[in-house]
């Protein structure tokens, strides 16, 4: 019975406008068992796609009794390589499965020729590049049958031949396919150290009708001679300027569902659950601005 129950198509739920952590496998248990006050959890999307074992069962439990949001870094958006359709219907399944408030990617590429890397590489920003993404997404919310977000990512390298703002190809991304957008505060941070890329510029210029979600993490820094260079490592707190930038963030689009990304050397649950806490406390204010 409880296997009919798991697999049958659920109705889809919805994400409250509050600050969510990361589900990670060494806090699944903890989870389950102490149910500590959080508003939702998001999961990667890959790391559930097997029918049956004890991550899938401990996520199906999770989302009885949290929202869910689920985030995926496989789908090589901006390949030229054909979509994936095997990868496709083990997330359409795991969706149906499941019922996610919110289902997202990446403005990325990260395969081509059917070879993988373990990395999300940007795009050019480039009227060609657009035309690619807006028939790509629309392949996929329809082969989905349903929208999905947008994040943007960090970088290292950058095209000399982008003639396109990139939130300038966000917004018009999710103007012509009607997916949302998930903005990341901490690679925009990055992006801004990394290549002077204006954040607060980035933010006014993106719709904020269009953005859905929130992420923040923490990042590390690498010296190469005299330059230092910030990695998007999801392996430290969420440093000051990056809540600075957030509390910009949120003034300009309003409160929005909010997660906390901590992706290697992970700390126990309550270190999460405190980043969460002061993410929420963003959340208060700007709610208590717009009442």
């Amino acid at each position: 019975m409880a296997m009919a129950l798991h697999d049958a198509t659920r109705v889809q739920g919805s994400i409250p406008v509050s600050a969510g952590i990361g589900l990670r496998a060494q806090h699944q248990s903890e989870l389950l068992h102490s149910k500590p006050a959080v508003g939702w959890l998001e999961a990667h999307s890959e790391n559930y796609f097997s029918d049956a074992g004890p991550h899938i069962e401990s996520l199906l439990r999770l989302r009885e009794h949290y929202a869910l949001s689920l985030h995926g870094v496989g789908l090589s958006l901006g390949s030229i390589d054909p979509i994936d359709s095997q990868h496709l219907m083990k997330l359409k399944r795991l969706i149906g499965r499941t019922a996610p408030a919110l289902v997202s990617e990446h403005l990325s590429w990260g395969s081509t020729e059917g070879r993988f890397v373990n990395d999300l590489l940007p795009l050019p920003y480039t009227q060609e590049s657009l035309v690619h993404l807006i028939s790509r997404m629309n392949q996929v919310q329809t082969i989905l049958q349903r929208t999905i977000l947008i994040e943007n990512i960090s970088s290292y390298l950058q095209y000399s031949h982008s003639d396109i703002d990139e939130s300038a190809f966000l917004s018009e991304l999710s103007r012509a396919t009607g997916c949302g957008l998930l903005i990341d505060i901490n690679n925009l941070y990055v992006n801004e150290r990394n290549h002077g890329v204006d954040a607060r510029r980035f933010i006014d210029s993106i719709p904020p009708a269009a953005v859905q979600e929130l992420h923040l993490a923490g990042h590390s820094i690498d010296r190469i001679d005299q330059t230092e260079i910030l990695i998007d490592t999801h392996s430290t707190p969420v440093c000051g300027a990056v809540w600075e930038l957030y509390g910009y963030a949120i003034h300009r689009f309003g409160a929005r569902p909010t997660l906390i990304e901590w992706d290697s050397d992970i700390p126990s649950l309550d270190v999460l659950l405190a980043e969460a806490r002061k993410a929420q406390s963003f959340i208060g204010v700007a709610h208590d601005l717009a009442a």
